[in-house]
């Protein structure tokens, strides 16, 4: 059997994070673990510095659970190199080269939108762009 994997991503602003991989991805906020009705209710177990809150967290799934789950918490170091780990942003798309690239840079301008930008256009392949707090990723054809 295959392991299961979480991925997270470390930032300053976990909740601007989260609603940008939301729309970029397509996930919801992630319910707490049973038997805790909230995020607080379950963050209240840990002994947690005061100076954090529920906000230095965010927790994200695909709706359909075939995706990985991701974290994303707030640390207090500043990202100061590229990843070592990016993700690819697959595009749906059926057609030919011209459709397949239209559809990439159709995905790449709505997530300059949502707060990416784009970093680099590889011609016909893929866009590298960056989240809010610049974490490298890729839009390609899936």
């Amino acid at each position: 059997m295959a392991a299961r994997i979480d991925l997270t991503l470390d930032c300053d602003d976990a909740q601007l994070l989260a609603v940008f991989w939301k729309t970029a991805l397509g996930y919801v906020d992630e319910p707490p673990p049973a038997p805790f009705a909230t995020r607080a209710e379950w963050l209240a177990q840990f002994d947690l510095p005061e100076d954090e809150s529920e906000d230095d967290g965010a927790w994200l799934c695909d709706p359909d659970g075939t995706g990985p789950r991701l974290s994303i918490l707030k640390v207090p170091e500043p990202k100061t190199a590229k990843n070592r780990l990016h993700l690819d942003i697959r595009v749906p798309v059926r057609g030919g080269p011209e459709e397949r690239w239209a559809a990439i840079r159709a995905e790449a301008a709505r997530l300059v939108e949502a707060g990416g930008r784009v970093l680099t256009e590889f011609d016909g392949h893929h866009v590298m762009m960056a989240d809010p707090e610049g974490n490298e990723f890729c839009v390609a054809a899936g």
